[in-house]
């Protein structure tokens, strides 16, 4: 990375409370938002055996109320001041947040406080919440790959915390008292094991001093500390099969890790991306290029005292030996002679415009300054930052010559029910104890291409006209630019994307999908994985955006290297190779992944339903296709979809980031203004809504903790008038606070998910509604959801239930444009979805606009009665009745 150095914690301020509590504070005016980071130092390494999960439920508590603020008010409180409130449990720690506009922040701040400090824990309402804890709990067996995880903790590690199941299971968590939570509470929960941080556009001394007016009161007792038992040293290769209903194997191996201060963490971290980040790693053109495996991953996890070094992958169960000998071999070479100096660089540019990436949200850049701090000192992001700057390829390959030790590998493999396979650790010694070979997958050259001189102005275009949102367009012959300049960090999100005017024909599902990410296996002189690399060496990969609206590339790279960006873009787009070899491998991985997509009990409830919805084209299919359509797709069929959907419409080119605006429109300009003219394709016309008199429902039974239910009404489209009243009817219904969430998760406990959603689209829409619960609960789940729904046609909903969604989405509004990423999804939808950048102005008026009367007419339009419903069912069963 040539650019200089960032220090991360420039203008930190730090004081520590009289009573321990340590506060953080950064401004940062990049966007009109502020975080409020409470980060406690409890989670579930804390917990002794008799208290496993018992972090996670008191963190369901922390929001159940206090003695001034009600069941329900905290969320309440919370979305009315524009905010999103959430939280989540850890091994080492337990974070809560919430981002808002920033002239909210003593709001905020008071909110939180008085929930950290004041937590009532009614014993009614925990029974309650329990119950929907053991629904989170069956969801999580129901979720193949945390299983598969959590097994490997489990086998890699004899006595220390981590290898429980983290969550707990049903019979402890049905015990818990309210006794055993406030233990917890008061005794984890103290100044001096918790950290507030402030990150967003404040002023600096105000965030301090209201910081220690609302802090500083805290008195507790001492903190307990029940530190986990000590893991004894072993070195002994071991492995475990598990099998359930699930299409494809799961498979994870690991190595015991180091902590996150120890010498060789950011060395490992390098290691993991030289293996699995990006599609230019050596496991990804090893496995999930040739077809192998749908996904492929390595990473370093180290909590405070220790670590976890994992490489995951998904493929089907006949495949699980040969991924493992790849993974091996891959392996075996990075211990022996390391990374070359082209791979490390790669390696260390991906994770440095990653970092920087996860520092644009407010949140992620507080709860990133929490974690450092009690890990021991804030200032530790700035030198791992630099350790992963000046980390050298030895250094990387001494710390995978220390952990990855073929003699202390384990592994987990999650098999289909049906496959009547198994993994054992003779076979796993013998895929790792092989003699070393070369030196592993050679990195790619890029060779053949550079790109082209381009001088200031590019092809001729129309004059460049701006939005209040202060997006400049440039017509050019075949593209419309549109760039925004986002100061702050030096990245830039780049896209380029054409319009679909026509859907996968009847029988081709997933046509264009398979056409878009055959693109990226090679384009002109570049074959997938120097066209990797010369992505990934800008900072950053190539994705494929495949949707039911339009198909496209984008990427987000290093700002300085924008131009480069662009050229790989139109290369991708104008002159994919399409080998047929490498055609027919993205197709099979594409059928792998539509299968894998029945193990998801909220994808696939959702796809079902929209089938039920729509029919058998359009908007009832999911654009990434169905297995048996996409196993009949040919090199033609690909050929056809680029020659009519990727060359001939007009096309839109998306840039936002950290340049100025001149330059990015004449280095665009150069760029894609020598393209040759293409005729304008706009998204027209409306899909129909298949339910009439009767509903139309779509069910699979599988065995599976829970059955998933998603309802579907007709709703609006991306154009439509009454959009934003529909956003505001789901945020009334869903969401902490939400009517929804009140009535049948707080009240009833039938599930931990409950939500209603605008989906919406250029050509239609639909809101659909989603619950997961008990089996024997089906019913129950179903006749609620449709009885609470019919309330917002009976009745309007109050004017406070209305003034806190309308001050929640508009202040959402506002959040959600922190990162040049979320700024140019927002451009695109509302060019080629919606009515054109005017979209961009000010929506957060647009909802504080929304009447009562408004809602209660969009519930009347959509619900009919409930004669226009459809649905799609997941229904759990156990192995003996399935």
């Amino acid at each position: 990375m040539s650019s200089p150095i960032l220090t991360w914690t420039r203008g930190v301020v730090r004081e520590v409370l009289p009573n321990g509590l340590t506060v953080l504070v950064q401004r940062d005016s990049a966007a009109p938002v502020a975080a409020v980071v409470t980060h406690v130092k409890a989670g579930f390494f804390d917990e002794p055996d008799r208290w496993q999960g018992i972090s996670h439920v008191l963190e369901h508590m922390f929001f159940k109320g206090t003695p001034t603020r009600g069941v329900g008010q905290i969320a309440r409180e919370t979305k009315a001041a524009g905010g999103y409130l959430n939280a989540g449990t850890s091994y080492d720690h337990t974070s809560y947040y919430v981002v808002l506009p920033a002239t909210r922040l003593a709001e905020a701040v008071a909110i939180q406080a008085d929930a950290l400090m004041h937590a009532t824990v009614d014993a009614d309402e925990l029974a309650r919440e329990l119950q929907v804890i053991i629904q989170e709990a069956k969801r999580k067996l129901d979720t193949p790959d945390a299983v598969t995880q959590e097994t490997l903790n489990e086998v890699m590690f004899d006595r220390h915390r981590i290898r429980r199941w983290r969550i707990g299971y049903e019979p402890q968590l049905a015990g818990f008292t309210r006794e055993d939570v406030v233990g917890y509470y008061h005794s984890r929960y103290v100044p001096d094991r918790t950290i507030v941080t402030i990150a967003g556009d404040v002023d600096v001394d105000e965030a301090l001093q209201l910081a220690r007016r609302t802090y500083g009161g805290w008195r507790t007792g001492p903190a307990t500390v029940d530190r986990s038992p000590e893991e004894p040293p072993h070195r002994e290769v071991r492995a475990r099969s598990l099998s359930g209903d699930v299409t494809q194997a799961e498979l994870a191996l690991g190595w015991r890790g180091v902590p996150p201060l120890d010498p060789r963490a950011i060395p490992l971290e390098l290691a993991a991306a030289v293996l699995g980040a990006g599609r230019g790693s050596r496991l990804y053109r090893a496995i999930r290029e040739p077809g192998l495996a749908t996904s492929v991953s390595a990473w370093h996890y180290a909590p405070t005292e220790l670590g976890v070094f994992s490489i995951d992958a998904t493929c089907p169960a006949e495949r699980v030996a040969e991924v493992v000998e790849r993974v091996a071999e891959e392996v075996r070479s990075l211990t022996r002679h390391g990374p070359s100096p082209s791979e490390l660089e790669r390696a260390r540019t991906l994770l440095l415009a990653r970092w920087s990436r996860g520092m644009e949200e407010m949140d992620g850049r507080a709860s990133a300054l929490a974690t450092a701090e009690a890990i021991g000192d804030y200032h530790l992001l700035d030198r791992e930052f630099a350790e992963l700057a000046t980390s050298t390829g030895e250094q990387v390959r001494q710390a995978a010559a220390d952990i990855l030790d073929p003699g202390a590998v384990s592994a987990v493999v999650y098999y289909p029910r049906e496959a009547a396979a198994g993994f054992g650790a003779e076979q796993l010694k013998a895929a790792f104890g092989r003699p070393a070979g070369g030196v592993g997958l050679a990195a790619p050259a890029v060779s053949g291409w550079s790109p082209r001189k381009v001088g200031s102005g590019g092809a001729p275009g129309s004059s460049q006209a701006r939005t209040e949102f202060e997006v400049s367009h440039l017509a050019l012959p075949g593209f419309d630019l549109l760039v925004r300049r986002k100061p702050g960090i030096p990245l830039t999100s780049l896209g380029v994307y054409l319009p679909r005017t026509r859907f996968d024909p009847l029988g081709k599902a997933g046509a264009g999908a398979l056409a878009v990410r055959s693109c990226v296996r090679g384009a002109g002189p570049l074959d997938a994985g120097a066209l990797a690399l010369a992505f990934e060496g800008l900072g950053g990969s190539i994705s494929t955006s495949v949707t039911l609206d339009w198909l496209g590339f984008g990427t987000s790279v290093l700002s300085q290297n924008m131009r480069q960006a662009a050229e790989l873009l139109s290369l991708v787009l104008t002159d994919p190779r399409y080998e047929a070899a490498h055609v027919n491998a993205e197709r099979e991985v594409l059928v792998e992944e539509a299968r894998h997509v029945a193990d998801d009990m909220f994808r696939y409830p959702i796809q079902l339903v929209l089938r039920s919805a729509f029919g058998d084209q359009g908007y009832g299919i999911p654009a990434s296709g169905l297995p048996g359509d996409l196993a009949a797709l040919t090199l033609d069929d690909v050929r056809s979809v680029h020659r009519n959907e990727l060359m001939e419409p007009r096309g839109i080119v998306v840039a936002v980031g950290d340049l100025e605006t001149g330059r990015m429109l004449d280095d665009l300009s150069g760029v894609f203004g020598a393209l040759p003219a293409r005729p304008s394709a706009t998204l027209e016309g409306r899909i129909g809504w298949l339910p009439g008199g009767t509903a139309i429902v779509r069910e699979e039974a599988r065995q599976k903790a829970q059955t998933a239910i998603a309802l579907a009404f007709p709703g609006p489209g991306r154009r439509d008038a009454n959009r934003h009243a529909a956003d505001v009817w789901c945020a009334v219904a869903s969401g902490l606070g939400g009517r929804l969430f009140e009535a049948l998760r707080d009240r009833r406990s039938l599930a931990y998910t409950v939500l209603l959603t605008s989906w919406q689209k250029a050509r239609g829409g639909a809101f659909i509604a989603y619950i997961a619960t008990a089996p024997e609960r089906e019913e129950e789940a179903r006749r609620e959801m449709l009885s609470e729904l019919s309330r917002f046609a009976e009745e309007p909903v109050t004017s406070e239930e209305l003034d806190q969604a309308r001050n929640y989405l508009a202040g959402q509004a506002a959040v959600q444009r922190q990162t040049s990423a979320d700024l140019a999804g927002e451009i695109l939808e509302a060019w080629l979805a919606g009515e054109g950048l005017s979209d961009l102005d000010d929506p957060g008026a647009r909802y504080l606009a929304v009447s009562r009367a408004e809602v209660q007419a969009a519930a009347t339009r959509a619900l009919q009665g409930g004669e226009a419903r459809a649905e799609g069912v997941v229904r759990g069963v156990s192995p003996a009745s399935g």
